[in-house]
């Protein structure tokens, strides 16, 4: 790899970090923000939901934008985004103002397509699978490392410093992004479809709206069914819109290919633990032992507490690609989703112990870190070349719409749970994180679908030949044109 091509690796790394950062780094202090703000415990979950929600929905839409004006151009778009977020979210007075804020920096999402598009283009063919696997891991980590600096930085610094320091950071990244990314070799000449973009919003919302509110207004309340309704009938207009669409947010077709929809779905469930724990954990051992769990922990000691999850998560994305050698990519993607069960049934059911919770969390960081380097590496392998960006984009993506759900459904019910004094009863994390295990076991299904690879093909071996035999993957070929006989796609 060239001296240049590495700058461009460290600054692609640099915001992927940034925006990682900033998906957990206020997560420990949601308390503490609450009576700050003066709100309420289903508002201040909306801190975390709305940026998951921005990210979910801006990250397709930069992401084609990319291709056409430029990835180098929206990955500074993206960033600077990033820091006007943590701006407004540090100068909020409310609230709603907050809730813009973080809406904002939600657009930073669109970094993850952008990065992987810009890696693809200037990455030496045999390093773009490694690459890639990094960025991809590093997402993870970066928000294990934003829970343990959260709990520091607030009290060298007080608590609005957790958007001061991102905003600096993201400003500097934005502008090496700026002086050190080089323009886009190819540009697409399709359009952006705006009425998707839009369907795609509402669906969201529609669908994640009465998952938070639920408690409140009741589960068989006109308005929570009014909502899943409404939301079943814009996702499924959307899809349709997609399909006719001649430059598509999300290709149907590439999401149709076995080796895809398959992992994507594991990226969905999985995600729904991986962003709940990040939200919802700190608080939970912050909490103090009189209410039946909880640890009386400070912030800081919270971020300590999920820290073995961090340093897991970094060593078994290192190791992913060693392990799918051996063992197969459909393998360790079932054990990872198994790992992550058995870890969200501990803290669900055996929550008393601090050394409970540490063997939790460390069995999530090798769950997690193992799942999402497999799931990058698998994507590479199912699609052409010129569609890594995109196809580890919509994957990245899909876990971010699994996050909003499973933080907006772990909010709903731990808020239909709360004691005389406001605050959430043990009943409520426990099925909280009940549910999250039982679907966390529907992601072990969903891995021992994905297409079995043939013998001597590797994940590489793969990742070459779809570069070579793009009539293989059948996404943008004409209808005469089909995978093979099963449909699999050589991993």
């Amino acid at each position: 790899m060239s001296s240049r091509s590495r700058i461009v690796l460290l600054v692609v790394l640099l915001g992927v970090f940034s925006f990682a950062l900033m998906q957990s780094l206020i997560n420990p202090v949601l308390p503490q923000l609450q009576q700050d703000l003066g709100t309420t415990p289903d508002l201040i979950t909306w801190v975390v939901t709305a940026f998951l929600l921005s990210a979910s929905v801006f990250t397709p839409i930069l992401g084609r934008m990319g291709d056409r004006y430029g990835k180098d151009r929206m990955l500074v778009l993206a960033l600077i985004a990033l820091a006007v977020g943590s701006l407004v979210s540090a100068l909020a007075t409310d609230i709603t103002l907050m809730i813009v804020g973080r809406s904002i920096q939600g657009i930073g999402g669109s970094i993850l397509p952008l990065a992987f598009g810009i890696l693809r283009d200037e990455m030496p063919r045999e390093k773009i699978s490694s690459t890639v696997g990094l960025a991809s891991a590093l997402v993870a980590v970066g928000g294990g490392i934003g829970i343990v600096l959260s709990g520091p930085l607030s009290d060298l610094l007080g608590l609005r410093a957790l958007f001061w320091v991102p905003m600096a950071l993201t400003a500097l990244a934005a502008v090496a992004a700026r002086l050190v990314v080089p323009p886009s070799p190819t540009r697409s000449s399709s359009g952006i479809n705006w009425i998707s973009s839009l369907l795609m919003a509402t669906w969201l919302l529609a669908l994640l709206l009465p998952l938070t509110q639920a408690s409140k207004w009741g589960w068989d309340s006109a308005r929570v069914i009014g909502l899943l309704i409404t939301a079943a009938v814009l996702a499924t207009g959307w899809v349709m819109t997609e399909n006719r669409s001649t430059s598509p947010l999300v290709d149907m077709r590439m999401m149709r290919l076995p080796a895809v929809w398959t992992t994507n779905l594991v990226s969905l469930l999985m995600g729904m633990g991986l962003y709940s724990v990040f939200g919802f954990m700190p608080a939970f051992v912050q909490s103090s032992p009189a209410g039946g769990y909880g640890f009386d922990a400070s912030v800081t000691e919270a971020g300590l507490l999920l820290l073995p999850m961090t340093v897991t998560m970094f060593f078994a994305g290192l190791m992913a690609v060693r392990l799918v050698t051996l063992l197969g990519a459909r393998t360790v993607l079932a054990a990872a989703a198994a790992l992550n069960a058995v870890a969200l049934t501990i803290l669900a059911f055996q929550h008393d112990h601090v050394w409970q919770v540490i063997v939790a969390m460390l069995i999530l960081g090798v769950a997690f870190g193992s799942a999402v380097s497999t799931m990058s590496n698998v994507i590479v392998a199912a699609v052409r070349p010129d569609q890594t960006g995109i196809a580890n984009g919509v994957n990245a993506n899909v876990r971010t719409i699994g996050g909003a759900l499973g933080a907006a459904l772990m909010g709903g019910i731990i808020s239909a749970h709360l004691g005389e004094a406001g605050l959430p009863k043990e009943t409520g994390y426990i099925l909280g994180f009940a549910a999250l295990a039982l679907a966390a076991l529907g992601s072990v299904l969903a891995a021992m679908l994905i297409p079995k690879p043939r013998e001597s093909d590797g994940i590489r071996q793969g990742s070459a030949r779809a570069g070579e035999s793009k009539h293989k993957t059948g996404i943008v070929q004409p209808p005469r044109e089909e995978h093979d006989a099963h449909g699999d796609v050589r991993l």
